[in-house]
């Protein structure tokens, strides 16, 4: 039997910002309906229903002199340092982001030179041969630059890729808008490289899909609801109840179909690895993948969520989580040789990707 080039992930880092913010945080805010009439409901009602559907009960932001490259970097530190990995050795670094760097001054994206490059400089690696560049695929860009760097390592271009998703969403929401709540900080980072092995390990299958059309625009940029603030500052927004059905439709077949392709079925599956958006959301896709598999009962403790302390950081939250349950940071989850890993994303776009992994 020969072997085969496998896709495995060889260390992780992140970076949790210390800054805090409860929901209470938003108590003083004033909320505004996306046409612009002031929402008549007390905030208090407004913050204890978002807990009750989202449930976040708060997020990380990052402080006033960080910048979304700077955390980045401190993520991409973190896994090289508990790695011992020769940072010249890496052959790619690949950012997911979706809005670059952005001051705690104002919304305005900086994306000149790109992440990849700021993030490679701040490391201090010379060699030319890293090469380092952006992906934006909304939410689901982290999981795309996996995908990506799979290729790349099974084709032999490259024997070390550093996938990293930053983002400070925080900076970009609307104080004015009920989802703004949603939103948080933070960074993660994993570094995969090619192993020779004679059984199938590291990453084993993949599926990307992409609903544009008339769903392109259910998360885009736009005015703040309180119409007093200057038509040309932009924020994301989102229709909450479209990306809501989308997801419910359409990503438990995608990650069905991707541990379909990695030969494995659904009781096979050791932890579910999702996109931390919504708990609701989550939750609901996770009873349709199970039903669309066939199976009446969910494992116990399946499904690690963060969302009710870090929030939803976009291209931070599937590397966040790998790395804190990898390293024992949340009680009572673990990672197990040979366990089956799925992880599943779903962003702007409207993005859907999903991966099964073997632990190696």
């Amino acid at each position: 039997m020969s072997s085969t080039i496998c896709s495995v992930i060889a260390a992780s880092g992140s970076y949790i910002s210390g800054r805090v913010i409860p929901n209470r945080h938003f108590n003083n805010h004033s909320f505004h309906e996306p046409g612009g009439e002031k929402i008549t409901k007390s905030n208090e009602e407004i913050i204890r229903k978002f807990g009750e559907v989202t449930g976040i009960m708060e997020r990380r932001y990052v402080t006033d002199e960080l910048v979304a490259s700077d955390i980045a970097m401190h993520a991409a530190r973190e896994a090289l340092s508990s790695s011992g990995i020769d940072k010249e050795s890496i052959d790619q670094i690949i950012v997911a982001h979706n809005f670059g760097d952005m001051s705690g001054e104002n919304n305005k994206s900086n994306l000149v030179p790109s992440m990849g490059s700021k993030v490679k400089s701040g490391l201090g690696i010379s060699n030319p041969r890293t090469v380092a560049y952006d992906l934006i695929f909304g939410c689901a860009g982290w999981l795309q630059g996996m995908i990506q760097a799979d290729y790349y390592i099974r084709s032999g271009d490259a024997k070390r890729v550093m996938v990293i998703g930053a983002e400070t969403l925080s900076r970009i929401s609307d104080p004015h808008d009920k989802d703004s709540m949603i939103y948080s900080d933070g960074a993660g980072a994993l570094i995969l490289e090619a192993k020779n092995s004679l059984k199938r390990t590291g990453i084993l299958a993949h599926s990307t899909l992409t609903f544009a059309g008339d769903h392109a625009h259910v998360l885009k940029m736009g005015r703040s609801s309180n119409l007093g603030y200057d038509s040309r500052e932009l924020f994301l927004k989102m229709q909450g109840r479209s990306v809501y059905e989308l997801a419910l439709k359409n990503t438990p077949e995608v990650i069905a179909e991707t541990i379909h392709k990695a030969g494995a079925t659904i009781k096979d599956i050791s932890k579910v690895l999702i996109h931390q958006a919504n708990k609701k959301m989550v939750e609901a896709i996770l009873q349709r993948l199970y039903t669309h598999c066939g199976e009446k009962n969910i494992p116990h403790n399946i499904m690690p969520l963060t969302m009710d302390w870090l929030g939803n950081s976009s291209v931070a939250t599937l590397p966040t989580l790998y790395d804190l349950i990898s390293k024992g940071n949340i009680f009572n989850q673990h990672f197990q040789p040979d366990d089956l890993l799925v992880f599943a994303s779903l962003g702007a776009g409207l993005n859907i990707n999903a991966m099964v992994y073997r632990v190696g």
